[in-house]
């Protein structure tokens, strides 16, 4: 049975109740009461990681490769350690998810190992050349 407004006019006035049995709670202790509650531990890590996005590496074509080759050789004759770089390359995931993302970094190359098949830049980079989607030097 629902009560009209104008019937709490007989209790509008009162008084408030003061437990005798219950100590009064402090604001910062009923605030806490309504504080949120992470009942999923890990569960927004999870989301996360599910949405994010890799790729997958691309497989080259022969012309593709014969000029990531071309580009190396000319490194290679013409002064490794003086030449700027900018080289796109795919780089493994170190998580749990299969493929990566492709990187493209400006350095200087230090060295070319033809027996690791890799470029070392002068900022300690390691880059095998089977990872290697582009080189442009300058």
């Amino acid at each position: 049975m629902k009560r009209k407004l104008q019937d709490y006019k007989d209790i509008i006035d009162m008084p408030r109740h003061i437990s005798e049995g219950h100590p009064h709670m402090s604001i910062h202790d009923r605030a806490a009461q309504f504080a949120p509650f992470a009942a999923l531990t890990g569960h927004s890590e999870a989301i996360n990681e599910t949405a994010r996005i890799v790729a997958s590496k691309i497989v080259l074509g022969e012309d593709a490769v014969q000029e990531i080759s071309e580009k190396l050789n000319y490194i290679q004759i013409y002064g490794q350690s003086h030449i700027h770089v900018s080289i796109t390359y795919f780089v493994q995931d170190q998580k749990k998810k299969h493929g990566g993302q492709y990187v493209t970094k400006q350095s200087i190359v230090k060295k070319l190992d033809d027996v690791n098949q890799t470029v070392l830049l002068i900022d300690g980079t390691e880059i095998e050349y089977d990872n290697i989607l582009e080189i442009k030097t300058e």
